[in-house]
C-alpha cells in the first residue's frame, strides 16, 4: 500500500491535520488568559502538554510503544482534543468539519499502516 500515491497523500493529510490540531490547541489555551503574561504561557503550556503525549505514545518514533488502542486513545485526547478546542474558540462548524477529516483519515490511516503487505 505504501507505494500507492492515495496512501501517500492521506499521510501528508494526516500530518498536516496533526499541525492544525496543534494550532487549535494553542488558540484555545491563549484564549483563556486576559492579558498576553497569562495568554502565552496557557497557549504554549495546552501546546507543550500535547506535544509531549504526541512524542511518547502517538508519534511514529514513540518512545513508549503502545497497543494500537492506546495509540488510537492518545489520538483521540490530541486530534480530538484540537476540534474541541476549535468549537471552544467559535468556530463550531469549522470544529465539525475537522472532527470528521480527523476520523476519516486517522481510519484510514490506521488501517493501511497495520495491514500486511502484499506478497508479490
Amino acid at each position: 500500500m505504501a507505494g500507492q500515491p492515495w496512501w501517500a497523500a492521506n499521510e501528508v493529510l494526516a500530518f498536516l491535520v496533526e499541525l492544525a490540531a496543534l494550532g487549535c490547541l494553542f488558540w484555545w489555551g491563549f484564549s483563556l488568559g486576559d492579558t498576553p503574561f497569562v495568554q502565552f504561557p496557557l497557549g504554549f503550556g495546552v501546546l507543550a502538554i500535547a506535544i509531549a503525549l504526541w512524542g511518547m505514545f502517538a508519534a511514529p518514533r514513540a518512545r513508549f510503544r503502545l497497543p494500537l488502542s492506546g495509540v488510537l486513545a492518545v489520538k483521540t485526547v490530541v486530534l480530538g482534543g484540537g476540534a474541541l478546542a476549535l468549537y471552544g474558540v467559535g468556530h463550531p462548524v469549522a470544529s465539525a468539519v475537522m472532527a470528521v477529516v480527523v476520523v476519516v483519515n486517522t481510519s484510514l490511516a490506521e488501517t493501511f499502516r497495520r495491514r500486511p503487505a502484499p506478497t508479490r
